[in-house]
C-alpha cells in the first residue's frame, strides 16, 4: 500500500472557477469611525461583489451583527452566510484553494496572526475563517503550521510562485524559519516547484498598517511565462525605488521551466500621495474571474493605459473597474478582499 502523501496545486488565477468568497466588513478598522466612512467601506465591498457576481457567484460572509445591515448593500443574488469577523480581508483570512492529484478542490488553511501580530490588529475570530469557509465550500481541507495569507503569494499554476522575504520571514510571522523550510512548506500544500524571492513590498504596504510586503500588489503571473509588475515612473515616490529593484530581481531570474520570463511593466498610478503621504496604489490587484477581470480604478488619468494593458495580457476577458481608493485607504485592494474557488480540473 503507497504511504505516499498527496499532492496538491495551486492552479493559476484563469483557471476556471465555482465562486469567489469575500468578507463584509464589521465593527472595526476597515468599516470606520463615523457613519460617511461606514457607508463608504459597506458600499466598495458591495460594489465588487456585484461588479463579479455578473460573472459568477460570490459568498459573502457576514458576522452575526452586520447580517441586516449587509442585506441592505448587497442584492439577493449574493450568498450571505454568518460567521464572527474581526475584520473583511478574505484573501488573507480564508483558506487558498488548490487541485489534487485527480483534478478535485481542497483547501489550505494558513495560520493567520495579524499580518504577523501586528499591535493594531485583532484576528482571534478571523483565524478561525480559513476552516470555516474549507467548511463551507465542502472540500479536504489541508492544515498548515506556515502563518502565511493569499496575499502573499503569486503563482503561475505550474509550481512557479512568487512571494516577498519580508512578509514569510517575517520574525512576526514564522520566527526561526529559513527560506528552505518555508519552500517545503509551499510544496507540500501548493505544489510549488520554484520560489522566486522578492526581497519587499510597496513602500506604505511596509508601514504601521501595512500587510510588511505581500506580492498581490507588487507582481503577479497573468499567463505561465510572464510577468506583470508594478511600476513607480516618479523618481520622487519612493516606490520608484521598489520598483526598480524587484525589475532587477525578475530579470535575473526565470521561471520554473528555466525561461526567461516576459515582463510587462504596469505603470503606477500618477497619484502620489494622499493625506496619509505616499500611496501604494496599483493596478497589480486585480482579481480574475470567469471571463473578466475585475480591476482597480482611482480616477486617475493612468486609469486608462492599465484598463488597456489588463485587456492585452487577459484577452478575451472582460474588464470590469471599481474604485478602490476606499480599498487602499483601509490598506489593500480587490485581489485582497476577494478569494477564489477554482472548478474541479
Amino acid at each position: 500500500m503507497s504511504t505516499a502523501a498527496p499532492r496538491y496545486l495551486m492552479p493559476a488565477e484563469t483557471a476556471p472557477q465555482d465562486r469567489v468568497w469575500m468578507a463584509f466588513p464589521c465593527e472595526g478598522y476597515s468599516l470606520g469611525d463615523d457613519e460617511k466612512d461606514k457607508d463608504e467601506a459597506r458600499s466598495t465591498w458591495a460594489a465588487v461583489a456585484h461588479a463579479i457576481a455578473k460573472f459568477e457567484p460570490v459568498t459573502v460572509v457576514v458576522d452575526p451583527n452586520e447580517v441586516s445591515i449587509a442585506r441592505t448593500y448587497l442584492s439577493i443574488d449574493i450568498d450571505i452566510v454568518e460567521a464572527p469577523l474581526n475584520d473583511a480581508w478574505m484573501r488573507d483570512i480564508g483558506p487558498t484553494f488548490v487541485h489534487t492529484e485527480d483534478g478535485s478542490v481542497a483547501a489550505v488553511d494558513w495560520v493567520f496572526n495579524g499580518w504577523g501580530a501586528q499591535d493594531w490588529a485583532q484576528w482571534d475570530k478571523d483565524s478561525r475563517i480559513g476552516e470555516f469557509v474549507s467548511g463551507l465550500s465542502g472540500v479536504p481541507r489541508i492544515a498548515s503550521n506556515l502563518v502565511n495569507e493569499g496575499g502573499g503569494i503569486q503563482v503561475d499554476g505550474t509550481g512557479t510562485v512568487l512571494v516577498t522575504e519580508t512578509v514569510q520571514l517575517d520574525p512576526g510571522r514564522n520566527p526561526g524559519l529559513t527560506k528552505t523550510d518555508v519552500e517545503a512548506e509551499l510544496a507540500r500544500t501548493i505544489g510549488a516547484k520554484h520560489v522566486i524571492w522578492l526581497p519587499r513590498g510597496l513602500t506604505r504596504d511596509s508601514e504601521r498598517f501595512g500587510t510588511r510586503g505581500h506580492v498581490d500588489i507588487v507582481a503577479s503571473i497573468p499567463t505561465p511565462g510572464t510577468v506583470m509588475v508594478h511600476v513607480q515612473r516618479d523618481p520622487s515616490h519612493p516606490d520608484f525605488e521598489v520598483s526598480r529593484l524587484v525589475l532587477e530581481v525578475l530579470r535575473a531570474s526565470h521561471d520554473g521551466h528555466g525561461n526567461e520570463w516576459k515582463i510587462v511593466e504596469m505603470p503606477a498610478p500618477a497619484t502620489l500621495s494622499d493625506s496619509e503621504g505616499f500611496v501604494d496604489y496599483s493596478y497589480i490587484n486585480h482579481l480574475v474571474v470567469n471571463g473578466g477581470v475585475i480591476a482597480c480604478s482611482y480616477d486617475d488619468p493612468v486609469d486608462a493605459e492599465a484598463v488597456s494593458i489588463l485587456q492585452q495580457v487577459y484577452p478575451g476577458r472582460e474588464v470590469v473597474t471599481v474604485d478602490a481608493r476606499p480599498l487602499f485607504a483601509r490598506g489593500g485592494g480587490i485581489h485582497c478582499i476577494t478569494q477564489h474557488q477554482p472548478s474541479r480540473r
